[in-house]
């Protein structure tokens, strides 16, 4: 069956992602996530937005703590992710890196219970996590589908922003319904712009 294969092709994909960022020192994640925070701070879409969504860096995951830090510093408004008992998605405002707190799966997660307006949520710039990514902008996640229904519910208008480590980018990242594209994969090396006009090469600047 082609929907079992692409299960399969996700899953070895998944599992030699993560094992290989697993293996990443605390140092050396410390050192790639700030420079891969720094190139994220210049991002235009980044710059323009007045609402940003962060999430909280789990398993060598690429951390996001300069990015609140001057998102609340600029005076923009701050929202991370929280998934109840029933796993539903949403996200919620944080005014300061305090009012994060460990949820249930020990992610650290708002406190506070503002979400986003209709207008703030078209507009947010989203930053995700990911396993792999692909030049095109495919996202290969942790298999939960938590972001995928997320930036489903965006729409168009909100620009999606993967931050990764260079060696998460792989030749294609396989795909089925639902999965959703990201606009930017910023790496500790790269940009890569994965939009509609430059799709084929995979824009980098």
């Amino acid at each position: 069956m082609p929907g079992a294969s692409t299960q399969e092709a996700k899953q070895a994909l998944r599992s030699a992602g993560l094992a290989r960022r697993a293996a990443l020192a605390e140092a050396d994640c410390q050192l790639l996530s700030r420079a891969i925070q720094v190139r994220a701070l210049q991002l235009h879409c980044y710059l323009a937005c007045h609402s940003v969504a962060l999430y909280s860096a789990i398993q060598n995951e690429v951390r996001t703590d300069e990015l609140l830090a001057h998102a609340l510093q600029s005076g923009k408004k701050v929202f991370y992710p929280r998934v109840d008992e029933n796993d539903g998605d949403g996200l919620f405002r944080v005014l300061a890196a305090d009012e994060l707190r460990a949820g249930r799966y020990g992610i650290l997660e708002p406190a506070g219970t503002t979400r986003p307006a209709d207008v703030e949520f078209e507009a947010l710039t989203i930053f995700v996590p990911g396993v792999a990514f692909d030049m095109q902008g495919n996202r290969l996640g942790r298999g939960r589908g938590w972001y995928d229904r997320l930036l489903q519910q965006a729409g168009e208008p909100a620009a999606i922003v993967a931050l990764a480590y260079e060696f998460q980018i792989v030749g294609a990242v396989p795909t089925g319904p639902g999965d959703q594209k990201v606009n930017y994969v910023i790496t500790e090396k790269r940009v890569v712009d994965c939009g509609t006009a430059s799709a084929q090469s995979g824009r980098i600047f």
